[in-house]
């Protein structure tokens, strides 16, 4: 079982936002399904203006959110984030001085404690990096049990920005979901993820915050990925040792007299592993060139990665 929830916050008495529930019902869009239509995580979807949040209200959600022994929970919270002398905060409209909304440091506590696999957080908010490392450490030291991952929109110091009615880091969050941060068999990880939005912020933007502590990652969405899998698979038909090169000539090509089918099938293959960086030919720029002037491909450093996974019977 997958379940998550997604809180979207723009009605604040003194402090309204913009993007926030637009962020949430992206996130909710994004996180349902599958690329193909197939049941993703069971979404509970909270907005501030179709309901009222409290404080009390959303600490309810979340203990029931990483309540049981899902394989994964998922908090998603886009809103207004508080640094105060006690730690981090997400803001709930009824704030007050000093009890500004749920405490970063009580959410990091019920995703400790939890019995789910797997426990993400991702936070768009202001000063959503203090996420992770408790107050008592003065930010000093990240406490993530086993299991926990946190991504957030920005640093402890920094603030997070929206732009046209949606926050950029969700903006950017959902592309990545959609399958800009996909690997080659099609899964989308919180890993990817943070590379995705990391590259894409720039080094003058906010800066994303990823904090981890898992052996290995879980699948947040699966995309159709940009290699059938039964191609992905013969690396290592072709190459019987990654460090092996494959020896080409022009019978691997169609447009040329004398051209064995065989070897054709075999380059139209090949030329599908090159398109996605997992090999590249040797002394030429192109697999034609190389083929013609009886050259050879080798995998390249990501091919390699790719040929262990498929020899290890992970793909």
């Amino acid at each position: 079982m997958r379940k998550a929830l997604v809180v979207g916050i723009n009605d604040y008495p003194t402090c309204p936002l913009a993007g926030c529930v637009n962020d949430a019902i992206e996130m909710q869009a994004v996180l349902e399904r599958h690329s193909d239509g197939s049941p993703n995580f069971s979404v509970k979807k909270t907005l501030s203006t179709t309901e009222t949040i409290t404080r009390s209200s959303l600490r309810g959600d979340i203990a029931d959110l990483f309540s049981g022994d899902p394989d994964v929970a998922l908090f998603f919270f886009a809103g207004h984030g508080f640094l105060n002398s006690f730690g981090g905060y997400i803001v709930t409209p009824d704030f007050e001085r000093y009890d500004e909304g749920v405490s970063m440091d009580d959410i990091l506590g019920a995703a400790n404690r939890s019995r789910a696999r797997n426990r993400i957080i991702i936070l768009d908010c202001c000063h959503s990096g203090n996420m992770g490392s408790p107050n008592i450490t003065e930010g000093k030291l990240s406490e993530l049990a086993d299991g926990v991952t946190v991504l957030t929109a920005c640093r402890s110091a920094e603030s997070a920005s929206e732009e046209k009615g949606r926050g950029i880091f969700t903006s950017l969050l959902v592309d990545a979901l959609q399958g800009g941060s996909a690997d080659l068999v099609g899964h989308v990880s919180p890993g990817g993820v943070y590379a995705y939005v990391d590259r894409a912020l720039g080094p003058w933007a906010q800066r994303p915050v990823f904090k981890t502590n898992v052996s290995q990652f879980v699948s947040l969405r699966d995309v159709e990925p940009p290699i059938a899998t039964t191609v992905l698979r013969k690396l290592t038909l072709y190459f019987s040792d990654p460090s092996e090169e494959v020896a080409l000539d022009p019978t691997f090509e169609d447009t040329e007299e004398g051209y064995n089918p065989s070897n054709v099938s075999i380059m139209k293959d090949l030329q599908k592993m090159e398109g996605v960086g997992l090999i590249k030919p040797v002394g030429e720029e192109h697999m034609y060139y190389a083929a013609m002037n009886r050259k050879s491909c080798k995998l390249t450093a990501l091919g390699m990665q790719y040929w262990n996974l498929v020899q290890a019977g992970n793909i």
